[in-house]
């Protein structure tokens, strides 16, 4: 089987190829752009592009299937070659769909929380030597694809993206799944260059909870009043799991959860976390694993990449960064963090990189967001701002949206950097978050 990916290094879709690979199907791919870890990883496998670009002579009679990615276009050259050749052509969601429907699909889908929480149940699944496939976004420690493919495991975990499938699909990528067992983490609107208003947006969660396959399971987050609504409202015939928060303390900077059998040590922090364990507990209870084994396999989960990842430890300053970026992923992740250390000066830096963060309509979603941060500070590229189609957005915009007039704005990263470079560092936590690289400073060099 030839299987070719039009826009192959986009980080799904390279560990998508992998997978294939590995699987014994052969493998090419296109892109315009390539990066790490993506090239590196190509190289490795032998499916590194000889050049950059589109080439439409290379899509013949004799590729069996298309997978295009969402960075391209609807007038990729590829694309137009394989529709004239009548070659069928997939969406990376679609494709797993056709790979897996013989399996049990475990889909855990939300506006936040969904890479920790697939990552929780991936990481107790592998400490107790149970062979699952799965789709996950972020890298994880042990794991050398984020995409495993098989013909004999009973179930597949994926994290199910409501973004759109294709260029060609515009359905969201969770409404491909058709799921056996699904979790909701919360309803929080994003996406809003997609879905235009928040009714819109909690609209594909209900399509999503309708298509839980009949008898199947949904376990959700209970303290969400949004979702909480949907599966009441819902007319599915599926078993309904509600899960909340359970009792944790933290102690000295470290976090306890309070179990049967007395306090556990966690790696992981956050009230949100506490949160995610929860809904994992209850997926992979029934997955079969039991509460006692679950318990001894989370002990030891370090986190998600990009996920609240620690950049520097000492008496003077602790750094992390974080993948946060929509309004409830911010003030979940500061909330965390000033939970660890309540006597340290906390400060917290926000990127605004995505469509949403920098729409002047959305900005408002972000109020209070920081407040609780003993500095706050925000960096944009006005640059950023035109290449999205959107219009200007002022520094008082900003201040008016989050509700800080103490707010800190730097736009430019030169003068960011300096900032963060140069300041006095005695007692204090700076929180990095972003969606983005923050143009690739190097954090390293910090304090």
């Amino acid at each position: 089987m030839h299987v070719h990916f039009i826009s192959i290094a986009g980080a799904a879709m390279h560990n998508l190829a992998l997978a294939l690979h590995q699987k014994g199907i052969y493998v090419t791919g296109s892109d315009d752009a390539i990066f790490e870890p993506s090239h590196s990883r190509l190289s490795k496998a032998g499916l590194l592009p000889e050049q950059l670009g589109w080439f439409p002579e290379k899509i013949t009679s004799d590729i069996d299937a298309i997978i295009i990615g969402m960075h391209a276009k609807k007038d990729n050259p590829e694309l137009i070659q394989a529709q004239k050749l009548g070659i069928k052509i997939y969406s990376y969601p679609e494709f797993i769909y056709e790979q897996s429907k013989h399996k049990t699909r475990v889909v855990i889908a939300g506006s936040h929380g969904k890479t920790t929480i697939t990552s929780m149940i991936l990481h107790v699944m592998k400490y107790h030597d149970r062979r699952v496939d799965y789709l996950v976004g972020a890298q994880l420690e042990g794991f050398d694809t984020m995409v495993r493919l098989t013909d004999d495991a009973e179930f597949i975990v994926l994290e199910g993206d409501e973004y759109l499938s294709s260029p060609i699909d515009l359905r969201p990528k969770i409404h491909w799944y058709l799921p056996n067992i699904a979790l909701i983490s919360g309803i929080a609107w994003d996406h809003i260059n997609v879905f235009p208003s928040q009714e819109n947006y909690q609209k594909q969660f209900e399509i999503f909870i309708k298509q839980i396959t009949q008898g199947g399971i949904l376990i959700y987050n209970e303290e969400d009043t949004i979702l909480k609504t949907l599966v009441k409202q819902t007319e599915n015939a599926i078993r309904k799991i509600p899960y909340s928060t359970p009792e944790y303390i933290v102690v000295d900077g470290q976090t306890y959860l309070l179990t049967p059998d007395g306090q556990m040590p966690l790696t992981i922090f956050g009230q949100h976390n506490m949160n995610n364990l929860a809904g994992a507990k209850w997926v992979c209870q029934n997955m079969g694993i039991d509460q006692e084994d679950f318990y001894e396999a989370i002990a030891t989960f370090k986190g998600a990449s990009k996920r609240l990842e620690k950049l520097k430890d000492t008496p003077q300053l602790i750094v992390f960064k974080d993948f946060a970026h929509a309004p409830s992923k911010v003030f979940a992740t500061l909330s965390a963090v000033r939970e660890q250390f309540p006597k340290r000066n906390l400060i917290a830096c926000l990127e605004l990189y995505t469509y949403s963060s920098l729409n002047r309509n959305f900005l408002q979603q972000y109020k209070h967001s920081l407040d609780k941060a003993n500095q706050a500070v925000i960096l944009y590229n006005r640059e950023a701002l035109s290449l999205k189609g959107n219009s200007d957005i002022s520094e008082d915009d900003i201040r008016t949206a989050f509700e800080r007039t103490d707010l800190q704005i730097f736009t430019n990263t030169t003068d960011f950097q300096k900032f963060i470079y140069s300041y006095p560092y005695q007692n204090d936590v700076l929180l990095l978050m972003s969606s983005g690289n923050y143009g690739d400073i190097d954090f390293s060099l910090i304090g």
